[in-house]
């Protein structure tokens, strides 16, 4: 679904923003009447709270949302999408001193509130509208709104009908919105075409596995971004107990979120060449599934011991890390659900990334905290490269022990990236429970802030 703003021509509502710390200021500007009608509602200014002022005839005439403190906002973000929910019907324009950035944020977490997974079954739409409020650039947030409700929309599809066929539709339909060029690798062809991982991994399943390359863009620096397209992960071999296996629809999160970040950077015209690759695949069981112990070689040449079917993603990743580094674009960024580790490290809210150059760093963690669109960088622990290093093979895909699962994942790839900088974020792409503009289910991370990372860094 793609985000909108209200017709700037619509009879607007005014929606005042007030915080509980400014209530009784902006009463004493107020008449009498909305003074006794704000208590005899209990409305306090608490976040999510929303109140409407009717007329004689039942008409709204005037709303308040409630911004709460400085503290309780700093538990959460888009604070004005809680109250925005709960408005009726209209079209409201915001009344608000708030900083451009914070404003520019909670106009955005507006638009993304009114998304709705309807494709399996009706839900109510949001009633509320927001005219665009002056001092933001509404084609941004637009643009910004409605990749990630592609991303959400991806996730969210179960894998009978976002299986690697499906995505590669979802990857066509984007290229051919925003006319960009696209070539799919399928099947068998891939072991002629020197992808022998991406082919090992998903040659079980019927739906034959692919790697998907869209590219836009004629100038600029050279941008490769690689999400993993794992549609479904039983496990393989190693099969996934039943707990593990229910939300790997999700196992291909990072594609959807490079997706819906493509969408963002082809919509706002950046001056920038861009590449995307999906290695789409299932993780299924069949008498030509890869095997624990085996040892498959990668495009790059290196080898790899199998030592769980389960740790599936990396080397499809590979490959597709490896073809990326061969045209030396000024920067890689892989996104990938790749390993349980990094959510016991940080939770589901955060983003882990690695990277090593401080200068990426930089810009994203500003970034990040601007667009709250939060990340937390991990170290590429270089000693822990023995961890990888099983004797048989150059590799080994998954390191007895348990210990440092995330960061000895980012060390196997980083090992396929020799001639280009390349930044890794280990995503979850899931919301566990609601909040505001997050409803459960399916969710970018970090897409925001690369978008703005890579508008500072790659612009011409």
């Amino acid at each position: 679904m793609l985000a909108k703003f209200a017709d700037p021509k619509s009879h607007a509502i005014p929606l005042h923003l007030v915080s509980e710390d400014q209530l009784d200021n902006w009463l004493g500007g107020q008449p009498a009447s909305v003074s006794s009608w704000v208590t005899a509602n209990s409305f306090t200014g608490a976040l999510g709270q929303a109140l409407v002022f009717p007329t004689a005839d039942g008409s709204v005439q005037m709303a308040i949302a409630g911004y709460g403190t400085e503290t309780s906002r700093k538990r959460g973000r888009f604070h004005l999408a809680g109250a925005a929910a709960k408005l009726p019907k209209g079209a409201y324009r915001l009344e608000t001193d708030l900083p451009k950035e914070t404003l520019a944020n909670e106009t955005l977490g507006w638009l993304l509130s009114a998304y709705r997974f309807d494709r399996y079954a009706k839900s109510t739409p949001m009633q509320a509208e927001l005219i665009a409020p002056d001092g933001v650039n509404a084609d941004l947030l637009i643009a910004l709104a409605s990749g990630e409700m592609l991303t959400r929309d991806l996730i969210n599809t179960p894998a009978s009908d976002m299986g690697p066929p499906d995505l590669e539709k979802a990857a066509r339909d984007l290229a051919k919105a925003h006319g960009a060029d696209i070539n799919v690798i399928t099947g068998d062809d891939l072991l002629t075409q020197n992808l022998p991982m991406i082919h090992a991994v998903g040659r079980a399943a019927d739906r034959a596995p692919r790697l998907i390359d869209m590219r836009w863009g004629k100038s600029g620096k050279k941008l490769t971004l690689v999400g993993k397209g794992v549609c479904f992960d039983t496990g393989g071999l190693n099969l996934k107990p039943a707990a593990s296996m229910g939300l790997m629809k999700k196992d291909m999160g990072g594609a959807a979120t490079v997706l819906g970040l493509a969408h963002m950077i082809m919509a706002t015209g950046m001056s920038i060449q861009l590449r995307v690759l999906i290695p789409a695949v299932e993780n299924s069981v069949s008498s030509n599934s890869f095997r624990p112990q085996d040892i498959l070689t990668s495009r790059k040449g290196l080898t790899v011991e199998i030592n769980n079917t389960d740790a599936e993603g990396r080397l499809v990743l590979a490959d597709a890390l490896a073809l990326a580094d061969e045209e030396k674009p000024d920067q890689i960024i892989s996104m990938a659900t790749l390993t349980g580790a990094a959510r016991v490290a940080v939770g589901p809210d955060l983003a882990p990334y690695f990277s090593d150059s401080q200068t990426f760093v930089s810009a994203l963690e500003k970034a990040a905290e601007t667009h709250a669109d939060p990340v937390w960088r991990m170290p590429f622990h270089t000693p822990y490269e023995a961890m990888i290093e099983p004797g048989v093979a150059d590799l080994d895909n998954a390191p007895s022990g348990g210990f440092a699962g995330c960061i000895t994942a980012a060390l196997f790839l980083r090992r396929f990236v020799t001639d280009s900088p390349y930044a890794h974020f280990d995503i979850y792409g899931w919301q566990p429970t609601a909040a505001p503009a997050r409803p459960k289910g399916g969710m970018g991370q970090a897409n925001r802030a690369l978008f703005a990372t890579i508008e500072t860094l790659f612009q011409k």
